[in-house]
């Protein structure tokens, strides 16, 4: 069990009305009919003792949540969108809170709480019995970080909760019920039907999570994104024998996650689940590289060779580190961390604009054939200053600029 989870009634009752003052939405509460009671990722958060930057609120009413929502939206400060119109799902936005509200989709609570993903995510808070209800033992699954799901109907309802379960893994450290992976296993085509934008939402929650390390090896172990084949590719690595404590905190939280998402998925992959133009190039670029290293020693490399690998992956080196031979890794991330060593940041170089201020050259093939023997230069130690590279750039062009008959 873990240490800081509340597992008495009476102190997860207490928490959950502290944690509703702490985040000021109770001027919604007067609102609410009888009947209608807190659900989902709030209670688990608050049972947990979990802290996080997004509060989103799950809240159930016996009918008219869109009549309530829109009288909420009336009477206080906030903004009232319609999620769902025939379902009647509206969400309140409250001091950079949101708040969903939805009606009953059963009869009775239980049955309600029933029709839910997963047991941790099914404890009900009522608001005016001001008590829990835990039909599915919910809050028994907390206490021993286990997923599960009282029906395989719910997932299907909604195939994203087939990834939603490695993002809990990923998050909150939870195990998953082994009946629920053979079902991921026999399901997990289905993951397809859903909207390219809410699967790469999850991948982008799963690769950022504490445990991402291992929510990403069960995902290939499950084989959930890829072929049979894909991960034979060389480029994806054994991630069980990394050693990641070669990268510092900061370096793990803004580069770990671009290196894991290449893991899991192929560039083809990656276009069609709608990632961004700079996660599909930065992939791109480290499979370059890796296959680049794959034919030829890194210290065979010549002096090109080295300052472009070092022009294409600056921006995010630490991503690639792990492609490097183990004995380089360290004195490569340390020369990296220096921002004044001119071969791993040749952005730093040069200022375009200073070049053709002083030289009276326009832009064109010359100024980049220019620029870059001069950043090379540079980044060799070759030169050491702007004046000297003013002066080599003038004698550069006085033998390479195009003569005139």
């Amino acid at each position: 069990m873990k240490s800081n989870i509340l597992t008495d009634h009476t102190l997860i009752i207490h928490e959950i009305e502290r944690s509703i003052k702490i985040h000021n939405w109770t001027s919604i509460l007067s609102f609410l009919p009888k009947g209608s009671y807190l659900v989902g990722g709030y209670i688990r958060d608050t049972i947990l003792g979990r802290v996080t930057k997004e509060i989103d609120v799950d809240i159930v009413v016996p009918v008219n949540a869109i009549e309530i929502g829109k009288e909420i939206s009336d009477n206080i400060e906030s903004k009232l969108i319609i999620l769902d119109k025939k379902r009647e799902v509206v969400r309140i936005i409250l001091n950079h809170i949101c708040i969903d509200i939805a009606n009953q989709v059963s009869s009775t609570i239980k049955g309600d709480l029933r029709s839910r993903d997963f047991s941790i995510n099914s404890i009900a808070f009522l608001f005016d019995k001001k008590c829990l209800f835990d039909p599915l033992n919910g809050l028994k699954d907390l206490q021993i970080s286990l997923l599960k799901t009282h029906s395989e109907v719910n997932l299907l309802n909604d195939p994203l909760r087939i990834l939603r379960c490695f993002r809990f893994v990923s998050e909150l450290n939870f195990r998953i019920d082994p009946n629920l992976i053979s079902f991921i296993k026999k399901n997990k085509e289905k993951l397809y039907l859903v909207a390219k934008e809410r699967i790469n939402y999850e991948i982008q929650r799963i690769v950022n999570g504490t445990n991402a390390l291992d929510a990403v090896i069960l995902t290939r172990k499950l084989n959930i994104f890829g072929t049979d084949n894909l991960y034979k590719d060389s480029f994806f690595l054994d991630l069980n024998k990394i050693n990641f404590a070669e990268l510092n905190q900061e370096e793990k939280e803004k580069f770990l996650p671009l290196f894991f998402i290449s893991q899991i998925l192929d560039v083809v992959s990656l276009e069609k689940l709608k990632f961004s133009k700079a996660e599909i190039s930065k992939t791109k670029l480290m499979r370059k590289w890796h296959f680049f290293l794959k034919e030829k020693d890194i210290a065979e490399f010549n002096e090109l060779e080295r300052f472009e690998l070092h022009q294409d992956l600056e921006m995010f080196l630490p991503s690639f580190i792990f492609y490097l031979p183990q004995n380089l890794r360290i004195a490569w991330l340390n020369r990296w961390r220096d921002k004044d060593d001119k071969l791993f940041h040749p952005s730093n170089l040069l200022n375009g604009d200073l070049i053709k201020k002083y030289l009276n050259i326009d832009d064109g093939p010359i100024l980049g054939k220019l620029l870059k023997f001069l950043s090379i230069e540079l980044a060799y130690k070759r030169l050491n200053n702007f004046d000297e590279a003013i002066y080599t750039a003038k004698q550069w062009i006085q033998q390479n600029a195009p003569k005139c008959d």
